[in-house]
């Protein structure tokens, strides 16, 4: 068994990963650098370049995970491609708008090797892509191959919880089990159930670290915070202001969208119809959400948002003309700011202003934009955008904890749980991966802990 770990940094970038057990070699993943760009926005597949990969099995459809799949799809011709439904509609829907940012950044950015794929490639490489139901033991050959056959490959997806559609994925082969985490939580969120996953002892389990450098804030409920949210959103309303709320546009956006359906129910304060407004991918995103409300494993399975939230739309004209109005909240994408997203363009239109709010809802990568506001403070300085001045520091800047990955005391609960004989630990920034692997080692001495490097093959 070998692991290359083709994320080209100790980092959250562009997470994919090599598995090789036994004859059968495969992916899993195939993201793209959500801050990086021309090649080095792509994982390292020049690294496994001339191996025959058989199976891309995608976790989810969030950018860092599906973003350069079409790439991967034409590099391997022969790779046979798996996702769960959801994570399909979702991810169709993600690439055509990856391709339009991809245009647009070629002539704003000079990249010319953008873009990357076509739309005509992505709709080609959809039309490969099979979808698997979850807890089904399904073999990579072919539904007709022998799936208790000792040396086939298998594979079963089980509920994430992180975001529509995401999954952890066990494969079996050659008498070995080895478990994916991908991106999971293990708590409910507003919208989405907790995780899932299998309870059997696993041989090798590959783990996400998100939040290995934060511990779980003493006392931290969801519904305490929930209501934390709800008590900033009226101070910031009685003072005139309106909110900024930076958020990923799957995922992040129907939660915040589904507590603020609760605020106007439940608060005297927030009992009116305040304006809300999203972007028009989170509106696509959030009309997946309401398509599949019955079919997943969910919270509030009748609560439909574009109809009973009714957010205002927004897009890249409109967000420079639209008036910064008390009473309003705006959730925008993207969670990280990146230049030239909705939510970067909007917060250089209040940043200076000491009327109004920007609420950090969940995850921001230290060096992305969002990260350095938020890190700077009031009174400090940050430049948003490159091509732009250096910006003061004045509006109300709040940090509330709704993230969408597990707390790493779960993590580590889950390690002990299935009891692996090896960890890899992937997904995470290197202070994260270090408190995660200094901490494995102490609670389960038994087990070989791996920090693997990028690029390099590791021996399982």
């Amino acid at each position: 068994m070998k692991f290359i770990n083709l994320t080209r940094r100790t980092e959250i970038g562009a997470n994919s990963y090599y598995l090789e057990i036994g004859r059968h070699r495969l992916m899993l993943d195939c993201g793209m650098h959500p801050k990086n760009t021309g090649e080095d926005a792509l994982p390292y597949l020049n690294t496994i370049a001339d191996r025959g990969i058989e199976a891309i099995l995608i976790s989810h459809a969030h950018q860092d995970h599906i973003g350069t799949l079409p790439v991967a799809m034409r590099r391997f011709p022969g790779a046979r491609v798996f996702m769960t439904e959801a994570t399909a509609e979702i991810g169709n829907l993600l690439l055509h708008n990856s391709v339009n940012v991809m245009t647009r950044q070629r002539e704003e950015i000079g990249e010319m090797s953008y873009p990357l794929f076509t739309h005509r490639e992505t709709d080609r490489a959809s039309e490969r892509w099979r979808w698997c139901p979850l807890r089904q033991r399904i073999s990579i050959a072919g539904e007709r191959a022998p799936q208790r056959e000792r040396n086939a490959l298998t594979f079963e997806f089980f509920d994430a919880g992180h975001v529509l559609g995401s999954t952890g994925i066990l494969l079996r082969a050659e008498g070995q089990s080895v478990f994916y985490t991908g991106d999971v939580n293990f708590d409910d969120q507003t919208i989405m159930e907790a995780a899932n996953f299998p309870e059997e002892k696993i041989d090798v389990l590959i783990m996400e670290c998100t939040r290995g450098d934060h511990a779980k804030p003493a006392g931290w409920t969801r519904a305490g915070e929930e209501r934390r949210l709800a008590e900033a959103l009226e101070g910031a309303f009685e003072r005139g202001a309106c909110v900024l709320i930076p958020v990923f546009a799957l995922g992040k956006t129907q939660e915040v969208l589904a507590m603020l359906y609760k605020f106007r129910r439940e608060s005297r304060k927030l009992s009116g119809d305040f304006p809300i407004y999203i972007g028009g991918l989170s509106s696509k995103m959030t009309d997946i959400y309401d398509r599949r409300a019955r079919m997943a494993r969910r919270q509030l399975p009748r609560l439909q948002l574009m109809r009973e939230v009714a957010p205002f739309i927004l897009n890249d004209e409109t967000v420079r003309d639209v008036p910064l109005r008390a009473g309003r909240v705006y959730v925008l994408s993207s969670g990280m700011m990146i230049p030239k997203t909705l939510s970067n363009v909007f917060a250089r239109r209040l940043i200076e202003n000491p009327q109004h709010s920007i609420f950090f809802v969940g995850y921001a990568n230290p060096e992305s934009p969002a990260g350095l506001l938020r890190d700077a403070g009031t009174a400090g300085e940050v430049a948003l955008d490159p091509d732009k001045p250096s910006q003061r520091i004045r509006c109300n800047i709040e940090q509330f904890q709704f993230s969408a990955h597990a707390t790493r005391e779960a993590l580590i609960q889950c390690a002990k749980k299935i009891s692996p004989r090896k960890i890899v630990l992937v997904h995470g920034d290197p202070p994260a991966v270090e408190w995660m692997r200094a901490q494995l080692d102490a609670d389960l001495p038994g087990a070989d802990v791996i920090v693997p490097a990028p690029g390099v093959e590791v021996e399982l």
